[in-house]
């Protein structure tokens, strides 16, 4: 098994940055495959950000591409959501998530490790 633990959310003005990160423990990180989901109030979980064991591939949601990226640092064991030019519609509680055979947009059930989140509030 492996337990995630997120961290990195906070309260920015729209245009503005913010870097999550994802520490990992358990099994060996690179055992496992890595995503982002979110969830906004009074909205279903979404895909947000995926990047395989080797970082070989990514992938994203049209809504983030362009402006948020996805990286991992085998060595630290970590996973990061670098977020740039945010916007009101970015607020949500993102989670981390990692599976050993599934790398991807979802559904969420395909990933079988979850996080508890942390809350990214995009306002003036």
């Amino acid at each position: 098994q492996v337990q995630v633990v997120e961290s990195g959310g906070g309260l920015v003005q729209p245009g503005d940055s913010l870097r999550l990160s994802c520490a990992a423990s358990g099994r060996t990180f690179t055992s496992y495959h890595m995503g982002w989901f979110r969830q906004a109030l009074g909205k279903e979980r979404e895909f947000v950000a995926a990047i395989s064991k080797n970082s070989g591939s990514t992938y994203y949601a049209d809504s983030v591409k362009g402006r948020f990226t996805i990286s991992r640092g085998n060595a630290k064991n970590t996973v990061y959501l670098q977020m740039n030019s945010l916007k009101p519609e970015d607020t949500a509680v993102y989670y981390c998530a990692a599976d050993a055979f599934y790398v991807g947009s979802g559904p969420t059930e395909n990933y079988d490790y979850w996080g508890q989140g942390t809350q990214v509030t995009v306002s003036s």
